[in-house]
């Protein structure tokens, strides 16, 4: 599954009025001044050559006001922000494949594609009119250093499992390349989620180095519909039209200009929003949409996504050790209640990791493990825990007491207010939840350090259209990184390993409802909910659509009408 965070909100409260009409990058400095002074040099050089005849319907600069950076920037062999990889793949750069809006794949650099009839071959025939932002054309040997770069454990490329049955690459000339496969599901998804990356600039930079280079971030040269001008660290990133981007594939955008503003504060991002100092505000916070409603000044769009919110639990701390336990925790909550009082009805209650917009997705177990406090209660007293000395918590046989710390990232606030309304629904079965705060980047240390220092945490996460638990819940994978729950079952394994060999969507579709009731039944997490995305809009910003795929799925096309052009392009009126 993909390794994207949603969210999770900077604790910096800092704000830039001015970013907007930024254009001018930082000058680099030290081992990353030559590097970058010459890849930008060359982006200019090739830009002042190609033609660019805009019509009244291009111009104007579009603003997108979001809580955190994009932490990774454009290098897509490395990142898991989901904000980085949207900008990627919609903006800066391209994949070989992408999906329509019913999520089929069609051609995106990839001008088509075909398959051996074994289906071990995957040929795929590139687009001869796509070029880097500094004219170097795009070319098979790109796609090949892309998928050499990923299967290097050196890159620490964050979805492994991407590439798990995929066995060589050749380059059969120029625009051709091919991958040796063993067959497996949804094979075209890794070709939409993975971004090509320059082998003509990075091909000579250590896979161990991709990381920290500063190609992600100072100087990102892509060969998408939009072209890097600047970033301000915990600012800003400013884009520019990219007018060679081919015409077949819808040429230049509408807008001359994208910026995306970071402002770590809700509050003040709302407010810039009905101002419109930005003019979409994403990944806002479900107990502002109602002012967006009634404002009169901005509108809302509130989409299903692939988010679900959980609780994983810790199985190697005794207490949590039996699936039982777990259910009875898992009801002792109003997952319904929660949908309609912080989302507002925007999501819908969780069971898996299958999200809603997902083909496989189970619509039965809708009702399974509802909200029911005297049986959970019930539950947990044939599981020998009581009340043993009456101060409302719960005890086994040996005095241990049911209580345990329920981590999450304080930036955000639906976090915390979900750590202390779970408290109070788990207090009421007799329970002990203790919400902990601890700053993001010490609580990725805690939930992914190998000494797991966690009972319990809550995370909300965006998996992908491919989904593949492996990584979570797979015996053979316990102890990796994203296997929280660290729990081991043989029905589970088979089953993941089942499922990502059949290539058949109908005759996967069983196996994935007994893997969903599998999981049910596990109960590795308590799933909460699937959040929908909800997005602020100013009336200046026109011909926005926004899905599943993600919010700059078609982000070429936005509009801001002549008259309504707020922050003037150099050169245009």
């Amino acid at each position: 599954m993909t390794r994207r965070l949603r969210n999770p909100l900077s604790a910096a409260p800092t704000l830039l009025l001015l970013a907007a009409c930024a254009d001018e990058p930082r000058e680099p400095v030290g081992a990353t001044a030559a590097f970058c002074q010459d890849a930008l040099a060359r982006v200019e050089q090739y830009m002042a050559t190609v033609p660019s005849s805009p019509s009244d319907s291009h111009g104007g600069t579009v603003v997108v006001g979001a809580t955190a950076e994009l932490d990774g920037g454009m290098m897509g062999l490395t990142t898991s922000d989901y904000n980085a990889h949207q900008h990627q793949v919609f903006l800066n750069l391209m994949t070989l494949v992408r999906y329509d809006d019913r999520l089929e794949p069609e051609p995106y650099l990839a001008d088509s594609w075909e398959w051996s009839g074994d289906g071990t071959e995957l040929t795929f025939h590139l687009r001869d009119d796509v070029y880097w932002h500094d004219g170097t054309p795009t070319t098979a040997p790109d796609v090949e250093f892309t998928y050499l770069r990923a299967t290097d454990p050196a890159t620490t490329f964050a979805n492994p499992t991407y590439f798990e049955a995929y066995e060589g690459v050749e380059v059969l000339d120029d625009f051709t390349v091919r991958f040796h496969v063993r067959p497996h599901a949804q094979p075209l998804d890794t070709w939409r989620a993975v971004p090509i990356m320059p082998a003509h600039l990075l091909s000579e930079v250590p896979a161990e180095e991709l990381r920290d280079h500063p190609y992600g971030t100072v100087c990102p040269v892509g060969n998408g519909p939009f072209r890097f001008s600047s970033h301000r660290p915990s600012e800003s990133w400013t884009f520019a039209a990219n007018p060679a981007f081919p015409q077949a594939l819808g040429g230049r955008p509408s807008v001359d200009r994208y910026v995306y503003r970071i402002v770590p504060d809700p509050s003040t991002l709302l407010t810039e929003l009905l101002n419109e100092d930005v003019d979409v505000y994403v990944s806002m916070r479900p107990d502002q949409a109602g002012t967006i409603e009634t404002s009169g000044r901005a509108r809302l769009l509130n989409f299903p996504a692939r988010d679900y919110t959980f609780i994983a639990w810790n199985s190697s701390r005794p207490a949590f050790a039996d699936p039982a336990l777990r259910r009875a925790l898992t009801m002792a909550l109003d997952r319904q209640g929660m949908v309609d009082g912080l989302l507002g009805g925007r999501g819908a209650v969780a069971n898996s990791g299958v999200p809603p917009v997902h083909w496989a997705f189970d619509p039965d177990n809708a009702s399974a493990l509802p909200y029911d406090p005297a049986r959970a209660a019930g539950m947990l007293s044939s599981l020998g825990w009581e009340d043993r000395d009456g101060d409302g918590v719960r005890e086994d046989a040996e005095g241990q007491r049911l209580s345990f710390a329920l981590k999450f990232n304080p930036e955000s606030e639906l976090r915390q207010t979900l750590a202390e309304l779970s408290q109070a629904q788990f207090a009421s079965v007799g329970v002990e939840a203790i919400p902990t705060g601890v700053e993001f980047s010490q609580f990725l240390r805690d939930i992914l350090g190998s000494d797991r220092n966690y009972d319990a945490f809550l995370l909300t996460y965006s998996t992908d259209f491919r989904v593949d638990d492996r990584d979570l819940f797979h015996s053979g994978s316990s102890d990796a990184g994203y296997a929280w729950s660290r729990t081991r079952n043989p029905g589970i394994d088979r089953l993941i390993d089942t499922l990502q060999t059949i290539v058949d969507q109908e005759e996967a579709l069983p196996v994935w409802r007994e893997y969903q009731a599998a999981v049910l039944e596990e109960q590795p997490f308590s799933y909460l909910f699937y959040p929908d995305r909800i997005v602020g809009l100013s009336a200046r910003v026109q011909d926005v659509t926004m899905d599943a795929r993600g919010e700059w799925v078609a982000v070429r096309d936005w509009t801001i009408p002549r008259d309504r052009r707020k922050y003037a392009t150099p050169g245009r009126p």
